[in-house]
């Protein structure tokens, strides 16, 4: 069953989730750009920013969720938003000075594979940049599968969407091996959470959600609650606060000239 986003809740940690992006952003070494696309801009928080930095550019963004580009609209107006699928994006070879991606090609199996037509849309002497999660060992991801695996769950979360992406060094390589000068590094954000079930809240907005919706409503209810309890148990509060460790890998590649 296709799940849908929510641009509010996903939106709740903001700040934090906007942090990796701007670290990213800093590693693109280019001053005057003509066309910046950011795929898989969601609700346009951080697209703004890309018009920012960049006020001359076309700055576009695509998402493949109607509720993240309606959100993108009213957040950026400046940006032209479109509802679209990134692995069917194809613009015109070498059109594209920047093409950024925050937290978005974990989503996208087999990401790997599609590296190769992302840089064919870049100029030579352009950028591709992007981040993606890389923290699906710790207990916000295995905790949620592991209770999705059990009865009755299971029966209504099998081949749901899972997030997976790579280390630094299968970007690096993959990069460099298609002529690349690549930037690759991986940082580890401690985030401090507070209020009622932070991590839940956290991990609803994102890589738990198609999980989630997949469950009708009664065992979603019960799914929640012990999903919860288990968090509560992984990520012990103390001062009323939650530590959220959260491993992220970054790419810059700059496309030969």
């Amino acid at each position: 069953m296709p799940h849908t986003w929510d641009p509010q809740r996903y939106l709740t940690y903001a700040d934090e989730r906007g942090r990796p992006f701007v670290d990213l952003l800093s590693r693109v070494a280019t001053t005057d750009p003509g066309v910046v696309v950011d795929l898989g801009c969601g609700p346009g928080n951080l697209t703004r920013l890309l018009v920012e930095r960049w006020p001359d550019a076309a700055v576009g963004g695509l998402d493949s969720s109607p509720e993240m580009i309606e959100a993108a609209r009213v957040a950026e107006p400046r940006a032209a938003f479109e509802v679209a699928d990134l692995r069917a994006w194809a613009p015109e070879p070498g059109s594209v000075d920047v093409v950024v991606s925050n937290a978005t090609l974990q989503w996208v199996p087999g990401h790997l594979e599609l590296v190769p037509s992302l840089l064919r849309a870049v100029r030579p002497g352009g950028w591709l940049a992007f981040q993606v999660p890389a923290n699906f060992d710790q207990p916000s991801h295995t905790i949620r599968a592991e209770l999705a695996d059990l009865p009755p769950y299971d029966e209504h979360t099998r081949g749901i969407a899972s997030p997976e992406s790579h280390d630094a060094a299968a970007y690096l390589e993959t990069l460099t091996a298609l002529g690349c000068d690549v930037d690759a590094w991986e940082t580890t954000y401690l985030h401090v959470l507070t209020g009622d079930d932070p991590v839940f809240t956290w991990v609803s907005g994102t890589g738990a959600r198609p999980t989630l919706e997949a469950l009708p409503s009664d065992l979603r209810a019960d799914f929640e609650r012990d999903f919860k309890q288990r968090l509560r148990e992984a990520y012990p509060r103390r001062d009323g606060r939650v530590v959220l460790a959260f491993r992220r890998v970054f790419v810059v590649a700059q496309v030969p000239a």
